[in-house]
């Protein structure tokens, strides 16, 4: 049954044409059990609730997958910049407390690397390989405080008590802690 709603094209489908659509070979967005015909592109910053309603939250494994990504690439920032930096001032790499200068500008570099990209991509490098995107539950843009409480406050909260990243698995927004108090979810992007 095909029916037509404010330009766009609606019909109900198939287990089949959902795996379809799901698995990328379609264009169309399935919300809940409804093909809806949509071609507009959405990488701008804010995203309407109809808008988000339609995206696909990205789920525990796609956002592991994601964060070692990232962590791959602060690593590798680390070893190609900080790491020389340290060796050229004759700075010690070896201190292991919590205020040492090699663990104060390798903790810069992961929240400075977090920061950044998720205020002017809204996406770190680990979630444009895998499609995904940063966005607020709201459909606002991403402002610096949002940015800065999700990656700070609600990070440190979240790895201080581990369940905040498991949460992801078993919440219906996918959301892990830092995302709660920032009003912010993953989501998978739309091709």
């Amino acid at each position: 049954m095909e029916t037509k709603n404010n330009g766009t094209e609606n019909k109900e489908i198939s287990p089949a044409e959902t795996k379809a659509v799901l698995e990328g070979h379609n264009d169309n967005i399935v919300h809940n059990g409804t093909v809806h015909s949509d071609h507009q592109e959405h990488d701008n910053v804010g995203i309407s609730n109809k808008q988000q309603s339609l995206h696909y939250n990205a789920g525990f494994w796609m956002r592991f997958w994601s964060y070692l990504f990232d962590l791959a690439v602060i690593g590798s920032i680390n070893r190609i910049i900080i790491y020389p930096l340290f060796r050229l001032l004759d700075l010690p790499l070896k201190d292991s407390g919590m205020f040492a200068a090699i663990s104060i500008a390798t903790a810069c570099t992961f929240y400075l690397y977090f920061v950044l990209m998720t205020k002017y991509f809204h996406k770190t490098l680990g979630k444009m390989v895998f499609g995904l995107r940063v966005i607020n539950i709201k459909g606002d843009q991403l402002t610096w405080s949002t940015i800065l409480f999700r990656e700070f406050i609600g990070r440190f909260i979240s790895k201080f008590f581990m369940i905040g990243y498991i949460l992801v698995a078993f919440l219906p927004k996918k959301q892990g802690l830092h995302d709660i108090f920032a009003d912010t979810t993953v989501v998978h992007e739309r091709k």
